[in-house]
C-alpha cells in the first residue's frame, strides 16, 4: 500500500488534527456570517442589533447541547485563554478564602504554568499542588482527596480526558471528593466536547470549539449558583467573564460545527473507536513500541505511542515525507520540542513518540484508508529511522 504516486506529489493524510480544519458547512456559515454577523453586538443601530440576535442564537445552540442555560454560556477567544480564565475566577471570587488549586500532573500548560508561576511567587506557601497520576494517565484518587484537605485549596481543575493519550478521568469520583468541602471543580473538556459524551460532573466547564470541527473559540460555563467573577468584569460583555465581545462569525461557525457533529457524533466515535484500535495493534507489533494511555476507558480519536531508540521528531519527519501528518510531544506545548509532561508524569518513555488525532470524518472521509496507510508504514519507518540513528537491530 504506497502511499507514493510515480506521476504525482506524495498524497497528504490528515492524522494530527488536535486542532483540525473546520468542518465544511461550518466554513461556509464562517462565509455567510461575514456579510451578516460583522457588526459589534453592542451597538444599537440595526446592523449591531442583528450580530446580537445572530450571537445569542449561537449561545443558545452550545448551551442546548451542553445541557446548560444560555447565560451560564460564555465564549472567549481560545480553548487555553477559557481555560485560563476559569481558574482565575474560582480564584479570584474565593480571595479571602484562600488561594490554593490542585491540580492533576497532567493538565493542560495554560494550567499549569501560571499554577507553577503562582506557587513561585508565594514565597514558599503551598498555592498549586500537582496531583500525580497513574501509568495509564488517570488521577490518583487517593491523592487527590489528600491534596484537597490542605487548608487554603479553593480550588480543583481535572480534564476530562487528555488530549494526548487519551485517557479519561474519574470526575465523578473527583467531583464527589470537592463538593463537600464547597471547592469548585473545573473541568478542562477542550479535547472532548463534540467527540465524547458531554461531562456532567463539574462546576465550571471548558470547551474549544476546534475540537468538534470550529474555528479556534473557547468556551467557558459557569454552573449557576458556582463562585466566580472576574476582577475586570463587565457585565455587558460575555456575562461578565470575557474582557472583550466574541466575534460574531466564528461564534455562528462554532454552533453550525456542533449542529453537524451532534447529529453523527455517537457513529463518528464508534468508526474513530475501531481506526484507532488499529493503530494501537499496529505500533504494539513494533519491536520495543509501548502504546501508551488507557486501553479502554478512553477517547475514541486519539492513540500516542512510543519507540525505543528513535527521536520522536525525526519519526515525524520521516512519516511526513510519505504524506503522513502526525504529531509528537506535548499536545499543548509541541512547539516547544520538549519532552511530553504528560508522558512523564505518567512515568513512560518520554522520547520517540507519536501522537495521532483522527479528523471528524466529515473533515476527512478517507480516514480509514489513511489509517491503512499509517499501520502499512510503521515498521518499516521505525526501522529506517532507527538505522539512521545507527541502532537498528539493539
Amino acid at each position: 500500500m504506497a502511499n507514493d504516486s510515480p506521476s504525482g506529489p506524495v498524497r497528504r493524510r490528515l492524522l494530527d488534527a488536535a486542532s483540525g480544519p473546520l468542518h465544511p458547512v461550518a466554513q461556509q456559515t464562517l462565509v455567510a456570517a461575514l456579510d451578516a454577523g460583522w457588526a459589534d453586538p453592542a451597538r444599537l443601530h440595526a446592523e449591531g442589533r442583528r450580530a446580537a440576535a445572530l450571537l445569542d442564537r449561537a449561545r443558545e445552540v452550545v448551551a442546548a447541547g451542553l445541557g446548560v442555560r444560555p447565560p451560564e454560556v460564555s465564549f472567549l477567544p481560545s480553548g487555553p485563554t477559557a481555560l485560563a480564565r476559569a481558574v482565575d475566577g474560582v480564584l479570584y471570587a474565593a480571595g479571602r478564602r484562600g488561594a490554593r488549586t490542585v491540580a492533576s500532573a497532567v493538565e493542560h500548560s495554560a494550567i499549569l504554568v501560571p499554577g507553577r508561576a503562582r506557587a513561585a511567587r508565594s514565597a514558599g506557601a503551598d498555592a498549586f499542588a500537582e496531583v500525580p497520576v497513574s501509568r495509564t494517565g488517570a488521577v490518583e484518587l487517593d491523592a487527590w482527596a489528600e491534596a484537597l484537605t490542605v487548608a487554603g485549596t479553593v480550588a480543583a481543575v481535572l480534564q476530562a480526558a487528555n488530549g494526548e493519550v487519551g485517557t479519561r478521568q474519574p470526575l465523578e469520583a473527583a467531583r464527589a471528593l470537592t463538593q463537600p468541602s464547597g471547592i469548585p471543580l473545573v473541568v478542562d473538556a477542550t479535547a472532548s466536547l463534540g467527540r465524547d459524551d458531554v461531562p456532567t460532573a463539574w462546576d465550571v466547564l471548558v470547551g474549544d470549539a476546534r475540537s468538534w470541527g470550529g474555528p479556534p473559540l473557547g468556551v467557558l460555563v459557569v454552573r449557576e449558583g458556582t463562585r466566580w467573577h472576574w476582577r475586570d468584569a463587565r457585565a455587558d460583555v460575555e456575562h461578565g467573564r470575557a474582557d472583550v465581545a466574541p466575534w460574531v462569525p466564528l461564534a455562528l461557525a462554532a454552533a453550525e460545527a456542533w449542529q453537524q457533529t451532534a447529529a453523527s457524533r455517537q457513529s463518528d466515535a464508534q468508526e474513530a473507536h475501531m481506526l484507532v484500535e488499529r493503530i494501537r495493534a499496529a505500533a504494539s507489533a513494533v519491536a520495543d513500541t509501548e502504546v501508551v494511555g488507557d486501553p479502554v476507558d478512553r477517547l475514541p480519536h486519539v492513540v500516542t505511542f512510543s519507540s525505543l531508540y528513535v527521536d520522536g521528531e525525526a519519526l515525524v519527519g520521516a512519516l511526513d515525507r510519505q504524506g503522513l501528518a502526525v504529531a509528537s510531544g506535548s499536545a499543548c506545548t509541541s512547539s516547544t520540542l520538549e519532552p511530553s509532561h504528560v508522558l512523564a508524569a505518567m512515568g513512560t518513555l518520554t522520547h520517540g513518540n507519536v501522537r495521532v488525532t483522527l479528523p471528524l470524518a466529515a473533515v476527512s472521509p478517507d480516514r480509514a484508508d489513511d489509517v491503512a496507510a499509517l499501520c502499512y508504514a510503521l515498521p518499516g519507518t521505525i526501522e529506517a529511522v532507527r538505522g539512521e540513528l545507527g541502532v537498528a537491530g539493539l
